[in-house]
């Protein structure tokens, strides 16, 4: 823990010493296009991950350490946050490709995924086993469809639902992902329907498998996203999965007291993070500032990603400080070796 503190300090020195010349703060919190790849044919800067199209054939996507609520990004990086989710990523990749193909390749860096470039179904497929996050503020508002889900009466906030809920969102390119129903993905298009089906059993397939990962490691997988592609006409899982960013994780020990008591659950993901938000007044609605974020609260971030990879992966997390040209140089030599 030591270590890890001084190579925080070490982090956010580095940060406020940047000069003029070198990579400035705004080119690293938003991730502004720094790398020029052979072959490289497209570049799309998303919340998180920086995306290189090389070939139209295969992406290099790049974790940063930003971190977005609300779908705004906010204004200061997370200590080894891109890291730990693309390590979590591929972990989880690798434990369910059984159930679906991915698109991933290999990790050359450790913020950095290189896989296929698949044609992407333009829906997110969130599936909730807890009224919990987006689903129990809906509920605790008086609504009990949710994309066209019935959410039984008489629950209480992290409450299990009886079965799990497939509640899908639009995939915005710019700004906020929205609510749909079943019905509304193939009527205007997103899927067909027997690829719509599909999708749903793989959805609830990959569930099922992070909800044993996550016991297996005295966790509760509350909810989640997947995201789906094509590629050579077949359905495959893209992006990251079961990380802390797309899922919510309980600590299974005394869940069940801690609901009796209603009491808060103890939870792994940046849900806390949201949480803090909203009591600094900030939602993501026009009008509204980015509170301040502390040093010491983006550490204590930081931390709490790295305890849930910690918890999930089951091993120790060691921080690695790979700088950009080394990273570019294990890229572009991992790229040489593909078709």
């Amino acid at each position: 823990m030591f270590l890890l503190k001084k190579k925080l300090k070490f982090f956010f020195n580095s940060i406020r010493g940047l000069k003029v010349g070198s990579l400035n703060p705004a080119c690293y919190f938003r991730g502004m296009n720094i790398y020029n790849f052979p072959g490289q044919t497209a570049f799309y800067s998303g919340k998180v991950r920086d995306v290189y199209t090389i070939d139209n054939k295969y992406l290099v996507m790049v974790a940063s350490d930003r971190i977005s609520a609300f779908d705004v990004i906010l204004p200061s990086p997370i200590p080894y946050k891109g890291q730990v989710l693309n390590q979590i990523a591929a972990f989880m990749l690798s434990k369910t490709q059984d159930i679906c193909q991915n698109w991933l390749l290999d990790v050359p860096a450790p913020n950095v995924s290189l896989g296929y470039k698949c044609e992407p179904f333009k829906i997110e497929l969130v599936v909730r086993g807890n009224l919990v996050g987006h689903a129990w503020r809906t509920y605790q508002g008086g609504e009990r469809l949710l994309c066209g889900e019935l959410m039984p009466e008489g629950l209480k906030e992290n409450d299990f639902f009886p079965t799990p809920l497939i509640t899908p969102t639009t995939k915005a390119s710019a700004g906020h992902d929205e609510d749909i129903a079943e019905n509304e993905i193939v009527r205007l298009g997103l899927a067909t329907a027997a690829e719509w089906q599909m999708l749903k059993e793989l959805t609830l397939a990959l569930f099922e498998r992070g909800k044993q990962l996550a016991s297996s490691k005295g966790l509760i997988l509350a909810d989640t996203k997947y995201e789906f592609g094509k590629l050579n006409g077949k359905i495959v899982l893209m992006d990251e999965i079961h990380t802390p960013d797309s899922s919510r994780y309980f600590h299974a020990a005394g869940f069940n007291e801690r609901q009796a008591k209603g009491e808060r659950q103890l939870q792994l993901s940046k849900e806390f993070v949201r949480e803090w938000l909203m009591a600094n007044d900030f939602m993501g609605k026009p009008g509204q500032t980015v509170p301040a974020m502390s040093d010491e609260w983006l550490s204590t971030i930081s931390a709490r990603y790295i305890e849930l990879y910690e918890k999930i992966i089951g091993e120790k997390f060691v921080p690695m400080n790979v700088n950009h040209q080394e990273t570019y140089v294990r890229i572009v030599e991992r790229l040489n070796t593909l078709p």
